[in-house]
């Protein structure tokens, strides 16, 4: 009998803020490849995720947000930012939701986005907003289908180019 190394979620630390830049990297390294200019996404991402990270998990104000890990059998496989914007019209910010590469469909994005809700629901909210870049066709169809519903498109720029950012909301079920 054979048996599946389980999935485990674990709260990051600032001691995590390296592992994180590297799965954020990782992650847009594979997924904005084309939207994103190369030079970017081949020498000046895991440089910006990495002071990112860093500061952000050492900046005052934890107590609005959360970063979970995700890890199979020890390894990592991605992580999730969940934070409280004061004021939003749109309920709890899902920042972040990255599964590496080597582990997209097999869950983790499920089990990360559901660890997401459940925290929001704690914090008495009704519904998380997101930020997709537009042609990330991947990441548009797994919202989607997990009952995401499309609100908007904001003008943004990432990597050194304008770009759109499509606004997603999901209602929570009473």
């Amino acid at each position: 009998m054979q048996t599946t190394p389980a999935l485990s979620l674990r709260p990051a630390t600032p001691a995590d803020a390296a592992l994180i830049a590297s799965i954020h990297s990782a992650s847009w390294q594979a997924t904005y490849r084309g939207l994103l200019p190369d030079a970017f996404l081949d020498s000046e991402v895991s440089r910006e995720r990495a002071a990112y990270w860093d500061a952000r998990l050492r900046a005052p104000g934890g107590e609005r947000r959360i970063v979970l890990l995700a890890e199979l059998d020890g390894e990592p496989t991605g992580f999730v930012c969940v934070e409280r914007q004061p004021g939003s019209a749109w309920g709890v910010l899902l920042d972040n939701l990255h599964a590496l590469p080597a582990y997209q469909g097999i869950g983790v994005g499920r089990t990360l986005m559901r660890a997401a809700e459940d925290w929001a629901r704690a914090q008495g909210e009704a519904q998380l907003y997101l930020y997709v870049l537009e042609g990330n066709i991947a990441a548009i169809g797994f919202y989607e289908r997990h009952g995401w519903q499309f609100v908007g498109a904001e003008p943004d720029h990432m990597g050194g180019v304008d770009i759109t950012a499509l606004r997603y909301v999901y209602r929570f079920k009473p």
